[in-house]
């Protein structure tokens, strides 16, 4: 048995962050966690005096006091999955090689979703929106269903992933679409976000509703996006690669990587790109982090000069739509970053410089999105509501809501009169209203603004 992390195990840190847990909830007063932290440390006392490593004796410890008191189980239960990382009990193979096949398995069912309705006549080249309706719903279900067997989600989970589906992908299919409309895009845009939420609940079980989960959701998230982008570019690199070599020969087959590899190939990697996030998830833990240290200063740099050269030279917004739908872009990459990097921070450090150039991030997107809502309030003042402008106001006032909460609780941190906790409460509880949002988008604005 060998402990397979760099770091030892930091048995009092883990206490102190155990008792944080559970001093958040408003029952749990100063002695009572006093109590359960005396209980807890008899308990590793007695397992170190057998024999066991720390973080073994601290993982069963908090186990045994979960059948005392609920709230330290809620903690096991939440954090167990990162405690267990630091534990290797040999090789274990056999759970590695089954949840491989089962991604594996899952994978090629995706991928033949994808070409089933061309035994029909049904291609992606005479009915490109069909497949543009279905293209997350052959992939993000298989998923899904991914972690209902991992995860042993018995028939509630079952219930959960195909009434979901199926209910989403009637309502889609069966809406009186018109050509190229405007809520239809909006719908299709939205529609991998409202999955990507069902993916979640599904990942994080019976735990969905706890904070802890829901945060490791956010890093799972943000270590799904890695895996993705690079495995995406080693599929691209194969593909120039085999149509470059079947070309010396004389052969095109362009026509077989387009149509029948790369949509295989991107069916399959959603579902793989899930099975490497758990299967190698401490390499990205390291990796992750750091992208994060490296690309914040470089977003705040870029928002601040754009800020800048907007005062300096007077300019306002061009209220083109282009430019709207960038600069959202822009700052939904900022959430992004900012979720993630609040994910990935030790709750239990002090204000770093980071921290202060995280704040220095979100107040320049907060100002850069209030200009955008400004802009976007002027187009609707002239020329109406529309779809577009509708949706637009709206993910730029969600993003107004959340940019405020975390430059407000990120100052307070920093200044030494809140805990992180507070944040990372934030970021979690916050979740539910961009899901709501999603499914706002997808179901009511077809019937607010027309099909």
């Amino acid at each position: 048995m060998s402990n397979s992390s760099n770091q030892p195990f930091e048995l009092e840190q883990n206490i102190a962050q155990w008792r944080e847990f559970v001093l958040r909830r408003a029952a749990i007063l100063e002695e009572d966690a006093d109590e359960l932290e005396s209980h807890l440390r008899d308990q590793i006392d007695a397992l170190l005096e057998r024999g066991l490593h720390a973080d073994e004796a601290f993982l069963v410890a908090t186990k045994r006091i979960g059948n005392l008191e609920a709230v330290s189980k809620e903690y096991a239960e939440v954090h167990a999955g990162r405690l267990w990382r630091n534990i290797v009990w040999g090789t274990d193979k056999p759970s590695w090689n089954t949840d491989f096949y089962l991604a594996l398995l899952l994978a090629c069912c995706a991928a033949v979703l994808f070409h089933l309705p061309k035994l029909f006549g049904v291609t992606p080249e005479t009915h490109e929106w069909v497949f543009a309706r279905n293209f997350t719903l052959f992939c993000l279900p298989m998923l899904g269903a991914y972690y209902v067997v991992k995860h042993q989600l018995g028939q509630r989970g079952w219930y959960w992933l195909v009434g979901a589906s199926l209910g989403i992908a009637t309502v889609i299919n069966l809406m009186p679409w018109q050509a190229e409309s405007a809520t239809q895009s909006l719908s299709l845009i939205h529609l991998p976000l409202l999955l990507w939420f069902l993916v979640g609940v599904l990942y994080t079980g019976n735990w969905w509703q706890t904070d802890g989960r829901r945060m490791d959701f956010v890093r799972y998230s943000g270590e799904y996006a890695i895996y993705f982008v690079l495995l995406a570019l080693g599929g691209m690199t194969l593909i120039v690669l085999t149509n470059g070599m079947f070309w010396l020969i004389g052969m095109n087959i362009e026509w077989f990587t387009h149509q029948w590899l790369l949509p295989s190939g991107v069916m399959g990697a959603v579902i793989i790109v899930g099975w490497l996030v758990e299967a190698k998830q401490g390499a990205v833990e390291n990796m992750a982090p750091v992208l994060a240290r490296i690309f914040t200063p470089l977003f705040t740099l870029l928002m601040l000069t754009f800020l800048v050269i907007m005062f300096v030279t007077g300019r306002s917004f061009d209220v083109e739509r282009e430019l709207l739908i960038g600069l959202d872009a822009l700052l939904i990459v900022v959430l992004g970053l900012v979720l993630y990097a609040v994910s990935s921070r030790e709750s239990n450090k002090a204000p770093s410089i980071f921290d202060r150039l995280q704040w220095l991030l979100i107040v320049s997107a907060l100002l850069v999105d209030v200009l955008a809502l400004v802009a976007i309030g002027g187009r609707i003042a002239d020329m109406g509501f529309t779809a577009n402008r509708t949706a637009a106001m709206g993910e730029n006032l969600i993003l107004l809501v959340s940019l405020s909460g975390y430059a407000w609780l990120y100052w307070r941190f920093i200044r030494g009169q809140r805990s992180f906790a507070l944040l990372e409460q934030w970021q979690t509880r916050f979740i539910p209203v961009y899901a709501i949002w999603a499914a706002i988008v997808v179901f009511l604005f077809p019937l607010v603004f027309g099909f």
